[in-house]
């Protein structure tokens, strides 16, 4: 296997926690006591070990303790494969991933921009870097059955703590720029020209249909979009139908594992 090729196994098997078998776990900010849910201070949390299940992370169904991506392996094999197709076509613009949690995607995208020697491409973070919103009334009627994790502090991942994790893979550097804020905000007025990989994980109807709608119009021919959450996420995927639909998006959607999809624009 070429050297690089080898690195980008190797990282994508640290962004995701799949070296070790301590990597498995879940931590909470709440736990229940004596029936009542309770708050716990910030900084503390209850960690629940599981042993690793390979299958489960390949496929990304559990949340790492230790990792910097909840993606899992197959995904990453997916951006892999789009990134590649992007350089071998010649697509033009830039990456980016719309809902980072710790940055593992945005990460990989900047390690194969890397490996691959490309310096003219721009990896765009974007996230609110403070959780997911409490569900608006527009993602309550579209999924309504979609959970609500706005006050899940173990998905709240400061900027700088994102910036960190790029600069512990020797990663931070001026090919990587930060969109701060909810995507309402920030995507509609983003600098971006044009984009060869959109990727959503939003979760939400709103986020999603927020990033549709300031940055699928962006999107080169020949290049992807992909969805992280579209079987997972009820309001994401009627965000994604109803956008295709409205925007004449004839392109067939192909599955990448149990909850993510890609189409090529």
């Amino acid at each position: 296997m070429p050297e690089a090729d080898l690195y980008l196994d190797l990282l994508k098997k640290a962004l995701t926690a799949s070296l070790y078998d301590e990597s498995a776990g879940h931590a909470s900010n709440r736990i229940k006591v004596n029936n009542e849910v309770v708050t716990l201070p910030p900084g503390v949390a209850l960690v629940q070990y599981r042993p690793l299940d390979q299958m489960a992370r390949a496929e990304g169904r559990d949340w790492p303790l230790f990792g910097f991506s909840m993606a899992g392996l197959r995904r990453m094999d997916n951006i892999q494969f789009c990134l590649d197709r992007i350089l071998e076509d010649g697509v033009p613009g830039d990456l980016i991933e719309t809902g980072v949690w710790r940055g593992g995607a945005t990460i990989f995208m900047r390690g194969m921009l890397a490996s691959r020697g490309v310096t003219d491409r721009t990896v765009w973070v974007a996230d609110s870097f403070e959780g997911l919103p409490p569900p608006s009334a527009g993602d309550l009627a579209h999924g309504g059955k979609d959970p609500d994790h706005s006050q899940e502090a173990y998905l709240k991942v400061s900027l700088e703590q994102v910036q960190e994790n790029f600069r512990r893979f020797g990663l931070l550097d001026g090919q990587v720029r930060f969109l701060k804020g909810w995507f309402r905000d920030t995507l509609p007025a983003a600098p971006i020209e044009r984009l060869a990989l959109l990727r959503l994980d939003g979760d939400l109807y709103s986020s999603t249909m927020d990033a549709l709608g300031a940055l699928y119009h962006k999107v080169s021919p020949g290049g992807f979009v992909i969805v992280d959450d579209y079987h997972a996420w009820e309001g994401c995927r009627k965000a994604v139908d109803e956008f295709r639909a409205a925007h004449g998006v004839a392109a067939p959607i192909v599955q990448v594992d149990w909850t993510a999809v890609y189409w090529r624009v």
